[in-house]
């Protein structure tokens, strides 16, 4: 890997303050993002990515490359969960699979916005479609991950959910709902009118993520310690899996799509796992699933391993490969 990409990376002062939020964790302190706070910070980067997104789009032609992305991001979303639910169950249970695999077949908003910041760190182009991909990415590997525990508790009536209902629920979650709303928004905004809400979906954009990554550092610190009591096997899987997925799409997407930018947020998303989207669904779809363990490994161990090794590490590869 290119030294200079992963020393960029680890002295971004947005990843300083998540390491920050690890240590006052460590330390004990009382530091804390109030939680009514944080919610509005995530909201307002969903907000801000979906609509410089939609405004990137509205300038775009419709091209190959868009129609090749957003495909391969639907297949990522379809067959991770399904490959992942099959390894997952030689050690756990059906729910815990299930939503084990929804997970990591689903996308990290925050992983894939900080990996924009990146991206412009290393001054690399990257397309507005990008967002699109993101946020259909979401709803399949929810469903999917509901279909596969449907299709093994078919001898036992608990547990089964009607599909259409969780589906529902994951399309009007509001992580959900924000991006792709946000996105039609910047599509259809004029470019003179973007420029009007410029100072508030641009200009402060770095501030808070700088912010929400220090959230999310007190979060994953609090996670950690106990989740890696439950054994090799979860903290394993949390890195390897999206190891293989983030190299994988690295390797394959070279044959259908020519940006260096693209290629490699495809791999983050590929790479990444849902810590908000999916909890919110398998409370409903699997309330025998254990949030403690799908949660932690999605937050505690993937999403950092991502931001701090897998953002130079990808980009490296798909720079070396292309």
């Amino acid at each position: 890997m290119d030294l200079h990409l992963l020393i960029d990376n680890l002295t971004n002062p947005a990843l300083l303050f998540f390491f920050l939020g690890i240590i006052a964790v460590r330390l004990k302190s009382d530091l804390e993002i109030p939680a009514s706070s944080s919610k509005f910070i995530s909201f307002y980067l969903l907000l801000s990515i979906g609509f410089k997104g939609g405004q990137e789009l509205s300038h775009s032609e419709l091209t190959f490359e868009i129609i090749w992305s957003l495909a391969f991001g639907v297949l990522l979303a379809l067959i991770i969960p399904v490959y992942t639910f099959f390894i997952l169950r030689h050690k756990y249970s059906i729910s815990d699979s299930g939503a084990i695999a929804a997970s990591f077949g689903s996308v990290s908003a925050v992983t894939f916005v900080t990996a924009l910041s990146f991206l412009e760190m290393e001054q690399v182009e990257f397309g507005g479609h990008m967002v699109a991909v993101m946020a259909i990415m979401e709803a399949p590997s929810i469903m999917i991950g509901v279909l596969l525990m449907s299709i093994m508790n078919k001898n036992t009536k608990e547990d089964v959910i009607p599909l259409g209902k969780v589906l529902k629920h994951a399309l009007t979650n509001g992580s959900v709902l924000l991006i792709l709303g946000s996105l039609v928004i910047g599509f259809l905004a004029s470019q003179q009118q973007a420029e009007g809400i410029k100072p508030f979906t641009t200009d402060i954009f770095k501030g808070f993520l700088a912010v929400f990554l220090l959230d999310m550092g007190i979060t994953s610190g609090k996670k950690i310690s106990s989740f890696l009591k439950k054994g090799w096997f979860a903290t394993l899987f949390s890195i390897v899996i999206p190891l293989i997925n983030g190299i994988a799409v690295a390797m394959i997407s070279t044959m259908f799509i020519e940006s260096v930018g693209n290629r490699f947020l495809l791999s983050i998303l590929a790479a990444s796992a849902s810590y908000i989207a999916v909890p919110a669904a398998m409370r409903l779809a699997a309330p025998k699933a254990n949030p403690g363990l799908y949660i932690p490994m999605a937050l505690a161990v993937t999403f950092p391993f991502n931001i701090t090794i897998g953002l130079p590490l990808y980009l490296y590869l798909v720079q070396t490969i292309h």
